[in-house]
């Protein structure tokens, strides 16, 4: 027999009983090998993926494209697709998350940022700008940087704040390390940004570390 043959045949009949499966049981039913099997094509290579990235989820998600490539057998096509699955359902939960257009409290800021900062393996920093009445005005990135930091110039946060009218303004940045809690540099970066925010009449309200599902206030802690 044609080894070729038997491995396509095996792979044919196994996605025929995931999809009665599926018919029968539902798709919450299935583990999450069988999920990522369906999505690659292929259940070794998703056992390869569980197995690189010791089954955590949270570690899946954050991968790029080019971080699936480096599956044994996941090819440029299914990372892409992987990817895409991937950003949807990232989207799905910002989009059932309840984000309010007024700034209240720490827990609304990091809500309107957890689902796009939470997974990336990047550090990126963002402002959110208000208005007098602490409704949001704009959510404006400043920079994307590495994995252990990024570049905050204060002349173009700013600048940026001022064009817009802005009457206050939060900062935020996430941590891929998982640790919200603020380094030395954040905290020398905060307290020249509030001091200038001062001098311009466009205080800084807080400064949110954004660490997976957890997060740290320099405004709750008293660092502001």
């Amino acid at each position: 027999m044609n080894p070729q043959h038997f491995a396509g045949g095996f792979f044919m009949r196994f996605f025929m009983g995931l999809g009665k499966r599926i018919q029968v049981e539902g798709v919450t039913k299935l583990e999450d090998k069988e999920l990522l099997s369906i999505l690659i094509g292929d259940d070794l290579v998703a056992g390869e993926l569980l197995q690189m990235t010791d089954h955590d989820l949270q570690t899946i998600g954050k991968l790029s494209a080019e971080g699936y490539e480096l599956v044994p057998g996941l090819d440029r096509s299914k990372a892409r697709l992987l990817s895409a699955a991937i950003e949807l359902g990232r989207r799905r939960t910002a989009f059932s998350r309840i984000v309010k257009n007024k700034i209240s409290s720490s827990r609304d800021v990091y809500n309107r940022y957890v689902d796009r900062l939470s997974d990336l393996g990047h550090e990126e920093f963002h402002i959110l700008l208000l208005k007098r009445s602490n409704q949001v005005l704009a959510e404006v990135r400043i920079s994307k940087g590495g994995l252990t930091g990024t570049v905050a110039d204060p002349k173009i946060i700013f600048s940026k704040a001022l064009a817009l009218g802005a009457a206050a303004m939060v900062l935020i940045h996430n941590h891929p390390s998982g640790n919200p809690n603020p380094s030395s540099s954040d905290k020398r970066l905060t307290n020249n940004l509030v001091e200038a925010g001062k001098f311009l009449d466009l205080p800084v309200l807080d400064h949110i570390i954004i660490a997976g599902k957890s997060y740290s206030s320099f405004a709750d802690s008293g660092l502001i």
